[in-house]
């Protein structure tokens, strides 16, 4: 994929309603159902994201359900629809950004459980300035920059053929309810196994192998295609095929004991991971998240200049009344808005940071307190347009939110040590180290929110444009979608955390570790955070990741000067490295799945009578393999909710269970047969004509 040039004047766009026909936008029934579906769509991506430390775009199984449901409706049209999924798809963005930073103050001790307000003040306020930031950018990124926008563009196709509606909620049903089915019996009935692992040694070495059973994940390797999901598995590889076996053969026993204990064999793989080697991670996602920025400094500059110029020009009459599909929120509301966030944001670090336990006079705490709030708001700017770029180049699932999160955290976090080393010596005071590294998540977590909503506003704005859309009515519902999801998402992530436990932390004792949700980036950032003041960050392993981005780079340019179809996105690698083995298995076998679906097609070209036949046959059956695809993930995603709600009352996740002693061998059959279909049945799906 060739990085397009900003600046670049599309050719004339007639939008598919056009600006001269005005139809209804926001209307009461699309409030309430982009409100509720902006809730539920939150749940499900923040116990995903909890899960495997990936999200996915939630626009076109928003879309699909929103016309299913408006058909009810004797008036409904498609800008209403448009509306919906613009409000749906902010609660699934925005639990990104929310999952992939404050469990880390749970991690870290600071954080006992997940406080309703603290939680909803970080979520609403990095959401709110996620919105506002991309306002500015809109002209120039979408009508201006030739930029691909995948998901927008599907989003608006998915729209267009609204008379698709219902046999499309027909698959995410269909999909839903047996992925649902699945986790149960998994999960619930503990009768079918979820997970099937093992490890090999060669002298000293280990090799770890293993995968996850559930289906979410491979609705994951079908969304992000088999680009993506062969890079995210390279990085596993990286981690289990190279560095576990590497530092086990040349540890020493004493190092190795101190990091796998009394643990052997996959266990023993999976503490090295843990202890050291995810930190190649840490090091590729800073590099990467730098390159992102370095790469998009002239097209966010181009950006800005331009919205500022079309301002300038209405403000001076020399451009005739803006057209209905191309006015944008004022850019004096956008400014008094993100100075009216200031107050929030300000209040809740106050709120949060406990002077005392910091230890440092009111004069740095305050200003300690101020230079996180200009911080936020300066990486928070630029980070969001990063990722509204990003976002138009692969996609809202493949954006590196996490990336600039961890370049965000690790620099505040060297700032805010050099700022308060003189007053602490944070290596002898825990409580201190402590206090500082949550200061520096709380600003991370501002600006991941932000680039999170950033990156999908613009695939909803990209939709709107194909549709026809006003996009300061789609600015207004983007709002509305990130206070639906700031309303459920403490109260969801809390009910998760008392049932599965998140990392290595749990909320009493005697619970079940394989049943722990992982939070990857959450226990990533924590422990860069906590890394940096206690001065016991393995530099030498992040280092060693910096030098494999630079290569992974050096390789993607190549590939782009080449005019590869095959790219190889830093921080796809990355996410690889840092996430356990199983859960990068399944995805890249969902990526299998999707391309050799497409290769059934392409095979059978000559039965289709003609290019266009062919074409539309191809866009259907990738529509109905992405809708089957969101279906897996939503209903694994919504029972592990639900199962959430018994597992915390009873305090026990086996409360459920109804295999008995001994079963285990049958259920690790089960899983692996019932695995085995789903990976056929999606195929098949995929493939039909």
């Amino acid at each position: 994929m060739d990085t397009p040039s900003s600046g670049t004047k599309s050719p004339a766009f007639t939008p598919y309603i056009p600006a001269s026909q005005s139809l209804p936008e926001i209307t009461l029934k699309a409030v309430i159902l982009g409100f509720i579906l902006s809730a539920v769509l939150a749940g499900a991506n923040a116990y995903l994201g909890l899960k495997v430390g990936l999200t996915v775009s939630a626009s076109i199984p928003a879309a699909v359900i929103s016309m299913a449901i408006l058909r009810f409706f004797r008036t409904s049209n498609i800008l209403e629809n448009n509306i919906v999924q613009t409000a749906a798809s902010a609660g699934e963005s925005l639990a990104a950004g929310v999952i992939f930073t404050l469990p880390a103050l749970l991690m870290l001790q600071y954080w006992q459980g997940f406080d309703f307000l603290a939680t909803m003040a970080i979520a609403l306020t990095g959401g709110v300035l996620g919105v506002l930031f991309t306002i500015p950018l809109r002209r120039a990124l979408i009508i201006e920059a030739q930029l691909h926008f995948p998901e927008g563009v599907a989003t608006g196709e998915v729209l267009k053929a609204g008379s698709e509606g219902g046999e499309g909620a027909r698959y995410i049903a269909i999909a839903g309810a047996a992925g649902a089915a699945l986790k149960l019996f998994q999960t619930g009935f503990r009768l079918v196994a979820d997970s099937a692992a093992g490890a090999m040694h060669a002298g000293r070495a280990v090799f770890g192998y293993g995968t996850e059973l559930g289906v979410a994940l491979l609705g994951v390797g079908y969304i992000v295609g088999l680009n993506i999901a062969v890079l995210v598995f390279a990085g596993g590889l990286i981690s289990w095929l190279f560095g576990i076996p590497i530092y086990t053969a040349l540890a020493s026993p004493e190092e190795l004991a101190a990091i796998t204990g009394e643990s052997t064999g996959y266990e023993a793989a999976l503490a090295v991971w843990s202890g050291r080697i995810r930190y190649l991670g840490v090091g590729a996602m800073a590099i990467g998240g730098v390159w992102a920025l370095l790469s998009l400094v002239k097209p966010i500059k181009d950006g800005i200049l331009s919205s500022l110029d079309a301002v300038r020009q209405a403000r001076s009459g020399q451009r005739s009344e803006v057209l209905r599909t191309d006015r944008d929120t004022p850019i004096h509301i956008v400014l008094w808005g993100t100075l009216a966030m200031c107050v929030p944001i300000f209040l809740s670090f106050l709120f949060i940071v406990d002077q005392e336990a910091l230890g440092i006079t009111a004069g740095l705490y305050w200003g300690t307190l101020a230079l996180g709030l200009v911080f936020s708001l300066l990486a928070g700017f630029v980070f969001a347009s990063v990722a509204g770029y990003m976002a138009g180049l692969v996609g809202s699932s493949n954006n590196p939110v996490s990336g600039v999160t961890i370049a965000t955290i690790l620099t505040t976090s060297l700032l805010l040590l050099w700022i308060l080393g003189s007053q602490i010596n944070f290596a002898i005071d825990a409580t201190q180290a402590t206090t500082a590294a949550a200061t520096a998540i709380l600003v991370g977590a501002v600006v991941c929110c932000a680039a999170a909503i950033a990156g999908d506003n613009m695939q909803d704005l990209k939709a709107g444009y194909l549709v026809g859309a006003t996009p300061f009515k789609q600015q207004i519902m983007q709002i509305v979608g990130v206070v639906a999801a700031a309303l459920v998402l403490a109260p969801i992530l809390d009910l998760l955390f008392q049932a599965y436990g998140l990392g290595n932390v749990f909320p009493r004792e005697g619970m079940d570790p394989s049943q722990a949700l992982q939070a990857p980036q959450a226990t990533l950032m924590s422990s860069v955070a906590d890394g940096v003041f206690r001065q016991n960050l393995p530099w030498n392993m992040i280092i060693a990741g910096a030098l494999i981005a630079a290569v992974i780079i050096a390789i993607d340019k190549y590939l782009e000067h080449r005019g590869a179809e095959f790219r190889a996105p830093v921080l796809a690698v990355a996410v690889g490295i840092y996430l356990p083995l199983e859960l990068t298995v399944p995805i890249f076998i969902g990526g299998l799945a999707a391309f050799f679906a497409n290769r059934s097609l392409r095979r059978r070209k000559d039965q289709f009578g003609g290019e266009a036949a062919y074409k539309e046959a191809v866009q259907r059956a990738g529509r109905r393999g992405l809708l089957f695809a969101s279906g897996l993930i939503t209903g694994e995603a919504l029972v592990g909710i639900l199962l959430a709600i018994p597992f915390a009352a009873a305090q026990n996740t086996a409360v459920l269970q109804l295999a008995p002693e001994g079963f285990e061998p049958v259920a690790n059959a089960l899983g692996l047969v019932a695995f085995g279909c789903f990976i056929l049945w999606m195929y098949r799906v995929a493939r039909r004509t």
